[in-house]
């Protein structure tokens, strides 16, 4: 396929580019095979570079100018020709942000409509621009791997030798959704795990995700058993779970889906595991919303936000009635249920699934970390976090993050997974403001990446679906680029200070806020906000250079030899 075929205009003079918070701007708009650039002259002059791929809907109107004739022209298909028409097309991105371009001309407007549509809905990963961007900077040319399962497992064998590092899965033929190589306890056989494998949703076995190095507890995750509705059992898959639990020890099962909602699983195959069979296993039933919900909750949020006509009351009942900070609640609770489970006087081993364990599932063993682990809230450690956690275990990027609050397509699969597991950071960096390395920033860009970008790391469904694309090889790691020097300064917390406590955020109503600087950054100006944190990082950064030169002056004294005395009389 050639790109060139999908635009029918490339190139528009005169046009007004706008957007809330920004001045309009007139001048030239470009369409290329993966970008929309504007540029303007002259004073508040506009340079825009927008990824077609971060478009999530558009919305067009033509019109004929009030003082034009419309006239006959045997050149057009239609027969027809607008003088003086002119069209606005509104952009609705990914990132929530709208802009609204005004193109002089009935048929440039809809020409570049209709090739931005073309464009932005390309289901081939392999025409997608991380294939094709090479960025000046020879750093950001080397990939970037902060945790593959093997610096896991040399991490851990450190701590503990229980458990052991298994390629049971070479070349996936275990389970589709799982990397080549999974840690599990050392007492269970290679022949073992697929067996289990078989009884579990899409082969995802459970598998070791956190070691907790005060006690020696674990968090693992898998799918759900396909018990079925006859109650079907699988000894090997008892024996893994069981192995897991020591002597007197006991264990928790959390499933992410209501009691009801697990029996009625057993009808299609699924199910839960049962009290007689996983004696030592006590079953837990959280409910957390699905894909639809989930995502008419953010389509909900986001029209709220953009609708600045509401009264105060107004817009609090719209905020209440996305539920959106409702869902951040759930997850919140949950993940404090598992790290209890794990920390607390319970001193108990943790398995969490729901249906296909790559959703909900991984929220909660991801925040669950953050709030035991500290090294999860560093910037290089939430990085591992995010590779192992979530791209590694199989969390469907390519399908979740299709389309954004604005799509009109409706698709089954979308899903605001990560963008909710993201809120729930925010919610608890600003509960504990000097526990976290990264800012909101951070935070920000991973959202904005996750769903339309330049690198490759949020690219398909799978690591196998990865390996067949060459990914890794063929496109730049967005974490080579938040790594850079030149780059990390931004992303850092200037008040963090490390804290090796376990953290446990509230989910009170009081506690917990709407995330202004994502959903209304767009619309509500920061730059207060922008000015105070400046201010904060320059008394911080002061404050630091001065500690250093106290510490190395103080170093210096003391290392200095004492002055020898001449006479008796000079050392009095």
């Amino acid at each position: 396929m050639e790109f060139a075929e999908l635009i029918k205009t490339w190139k528009v003079d005169d046009v007004v580019v706008s957007r809330p918070l920004l001045q309009p701007a007139r001048g030239t708009l470009c369409l290329t095979s993966h970008h929309l650039l504007f540029s303007s002259r002259g004073a508040g002059s506009l340079e825009l570079c927008l990824l077609i791929r971060n478009i999530d809907a558009i919305e067009k109107s033509v019109q004929n100018l009030s003082g034009y004739q419309t006239i006959k022209c045997v050149t057009e298909p239609d027969g027809d020709r607008f003088v003086g028409s002119s069209g606005i097309i509104t952009v609705k991105c990914k990132d929530l942000c709208i802009w609204y371009l005004e193109v002089p001309g009935m048929e440039e407007c809809l020409n570049i409509a209709s090739s931005i549509e073309a464009l932005s809905s390309l289901e081939s990963v392999a025409h997608m621009y991380p294939f094709f961007y090479r960025p000046k900077q020879a750093s950001l040319q080397q990939g970037c791997d902060p945790c593959t399962p093997q610096v896991q497992f040399t991490k851990l064998s450190a701590q503990t030798s229980n458990w052991r590092l298994s390629y049971v899965n070479q070349e996936f033929r275990v389970c589709a959704s799982y990397p080549e190589a999974a840690i599990v306890h050392k007492s269970i056989d290679d022949a073992t795990l697929r067996t289990a494998a078989k009884f579990r949703q899409g082969g995802r076995f459970p598998v070791l995700s956190y070691y907790h190095t005060s006690n020696g507890m674990v968090i693992m995750r898998s799918s759900q058993p396909l018990t079925g509705a006859n109650g079907k059992r699988c000894r090997e898959d008892e024996s893994l779970l069981a192995a897991v639990l020591g002597p007197g020890m006991k264990g928790y099962i959390i499933d992410t889906r209501s009691l009801q909602a697990a029996h009625q699983a057993r009808v299609k195959g699924g199910g839960f595991e049962s009290k007689s069979n996983y004696p030592n296993w006590k079953r837990l039933h959280r409910a957390m919303d699905r894909s639809r919900v989930l995502q008419e909750s953010l389509m909900k949020l986001v029209e709220a936000c953009n609708d600045q006509s509401h009264s105060i009351d107004r817009w609090l009942s719209k905020l209440e009635a996305s539920k959106w900070l409702s869902h951040v609640k759930v997850i919140l609770t949950t993940a404090c249920l598992a790290a209890q489970c794990v920390d607390s006087r319970e001193e108990a081993c943790v398995l969490i699934h729901g249906s296909e364990g790559r959703d909900s599932t991984l929220q909660l063993t991801s925040l669950a970390q953050l709030i035991l682990d500290p090294d999860c809230r560093t910037i290089s450690g939430f990085q591992a976090l995010i590779e192992r956690e979530w791209l590694q275990a199989g969390h469907p990027f390519q399908l979740r993050c299709a389309s954004s609050a604005y799509s009109h397509a409706r698709l089954k699969h979308d899903a605001p997974v990560f963008l909710l597991f993201l809120d729930c950071c925010w919610q608890m960096s600003i509960q504990f403001p000097c526990s976290f390395q990264f800012n909101q920033h951070f935070l920000i860009t991973l959202f904005e990446h996750a769903y339309a970008s330049c690198f490759g790391t949020f690219l398909c469904n799978t690591e196998e679906e990865r390996l067949m694309l060459n990914v890794k090889r063929q496109t730049i790691s967005i974490w080579s680029k938040i790594n850079s020097p030149s780059e990390r300064e931004q992303y850092v917390n200037p008040v963090y200070e490390r804290n090796d406590l376990v953290i446990w955020p509230s989910v009170a109503p009081q506690s917990l806020q709407l995330w202004q600087g994502l959903f209304l950054r767009w619309i509500q100006s920061a730059e207060h906000q922008t000015e105070a944190y400046a201010q904060i990082y320059h008394i911080m950064a002061h404050s630091r250079k001065s500690t250093q030169a106290n510490s190395e002056m103080a170093t210096a004294n003391k290392e200095a030899p004492m002055p020898r005395c001449q006479d008796r009389s000079e050392a009095v």
